[in-house]
């Protein structure tokens, strides 16, 4: 068994080829997407998409990765980190609750794990834009958070790793191994107020209501 990690050339047309197929794989998936749709929507020839991805996988990985790193970022420029700790960690959990709970977003996880064996670095790849970006601004929240007198954390790490598994309850391991094909609305914003409650139970300070 190979480990070595197929290349991904970076060239003229790589944003090109990587845009278009985000776009076809976050519409049909990893199986309904073919490669020749993705040359047809990213306006390249399949020729030149191989000479940048040797295979679909591969291919789908990038985007996974570019994704997650797209996915983080939105959320951090859209959540006011000075509000209230509740309203900051709701904002963050339905964020990345619906993002991994989404067609896309558990495609990317099985993929991964599925490819991990073969091509360690794909996993590592994906650890390091999804999980240890989020761990890592989560705790950059919770050191500032404390410093206001808002919350009381002593290992920020730990803590953001806590949260980001509280975000999971229920429903991820029911979508993760087929038990439930989807997840409501109402069961997102059930875990998600679970979670908020809980973290800010054990976290939260008597300065937390009085914070904006």
């Amino acid at each position: 068994m190979s480990l070595t990690t197929p290349q991904v050339r970076k060239g003229r047309k790589y944003d090109q080829v990587l845009e278009g197929a985000r776009a076809v794989f976050m519409a049909d998936g990893f199986e309904g997407a073919s490669v020749d749709e993705i040359a047809r929507v990213a306006a390249v020839s399949k020729a030149t998409l191989y000479s940048y991805f040797p295979d679909k996988r591969v291919l789908f990985m990038e985007v996974a990765t570019a994704e997650c790193a797209r996915q983080a970022k939105e959320a951090l420029d859209n959540i006011d980190m000075d509000a209230a700790p509740r309203k900051v960690l709701y904002e963050t959990a339905y964020h990345f609750l619906r993002f991994i709970t989404s067609t896309f977003g558990l495609q990317v996880f099985r993929m991964c794990v599925a490819e991990t064996d073969r091509f360690p670095a794909i996993g590592q790849s994906f650890y390091n834009s999804g999980p240890v970006m989020m761990q890592s601004e989560m705790a950059e929240y919770f050191e500032a958070a404390e410093a206001r007198g808002v919350l009381k954390i002593d290992d920020y790490m730990l803590a953001a790793d806590q949260f980001g598994e509280l975000c999971k309850a229920d429903i991820w391991p029911r979508l993760i191994f087929g038990v439930s094909k989807s997840v409501t609305e109402a069961e997102i914003t059930r875990v998600v107020e679970g979670a908020v409650d809980m973290f800010m139970a054990r976290y939260g300070t008597a300065l937390e209501g009085e914070s904006r």
